[in-house]
């Protein structure tokens, strides 16, 4: 499995190059943003996330803001209603574990505790938990995305019915830790490029001779 991982990393770092480097923000920050990114476009969970921190200047303001007020200023990311009780509830769960909302908040906790901390707040599942380890402190977890998770199981890395939290486990056990990162953002960028959900470029795609379905999936 190593090896195979390997030769797909090596294709895609040959075709798409080194990925941006990561925004490393607070961990807070991250989760709060990776709860907005659910189910939008970068491009509006970004607007999103800046239009929260300029309406409220704190995370402690958020938590203890009326949930119509935080909807509203979210509300170009989409789903702002669901999103603002997530974000509310998520902020005032971890204030109640005696955590401060603050840049600091989360940075010193070691890998599993903080694992199973964010695991716990509510609508925070895996995918969340690993973006807020890798994207912010760099920790060895790889978050599983619908692209990563399609890709995964078109290439025979999981198993076709694996869901994304098995994928998720799969891959943060065989990717070697210097590589998830940059293996993570070009799966996601492969995902949207080349092997979409209908009709993949698999004429186009630069890991077709390791792909165990190409030939049924460019017949389609």
């Amino acid at each position: 499995m190593r090896r195979r991982l390997r030769a797909i990393a090596l294709r895609l770092r040959n075709v798409y190059g080194s990925p941006p480097a990561p925004r490393r923000l607070p961990p807070l920050d991250e989760l709060i943003l990776t709860v907005l990114s659910q189910h939008t476009s970068d491009t509006n969970r970004d607007r999103a996330y800046a239009d929260l921190r300029a309406r409220f200047p704190s995370w402690d303001d958020v938590a203890d803001a009326p949930l119509p007020a935080i909807a509203r200023a979210i509300h170009r990311g989409g789903l702002g209603p669901t999103k603002a009780i997530r974000i509310r509830a998520i902020l005032r769960a971890l204030r109640e574990r005696g955590i401060a909302l603050d840049e600091r908040a989360l940075s010193r906790m070691r890998s599993k505790p903080l694992w199973d901390l964010l695991m716990s707040l509510p609508g925070v599942g895996p995918k969340t938990a690993a973006c807020v380890l890798l994207f912010s402190l760099d920790r060895p977890y790889f978050p599983v995305d619908t692209h990563v998770h399609r890709v995964a199981r078109r290439l025979g890395i999981v198993d076709e019915r694996a869901d994304a939290v098995v994928a998720q486990e799969v891959l943060q056990a065989s990717v070697p830790p210097s590589e998830m990162y940059s293996l993570h953002m070009h799966l996601i960028r492969h995902g949207r490029e080349v092997c979409i959900a209908r009709r993949p470029h698999c004429s186009q795609c630069v890991l077709s001779s390791l792909c165990p379905r190409v030939g049924v999936l460019d017949a389609r």
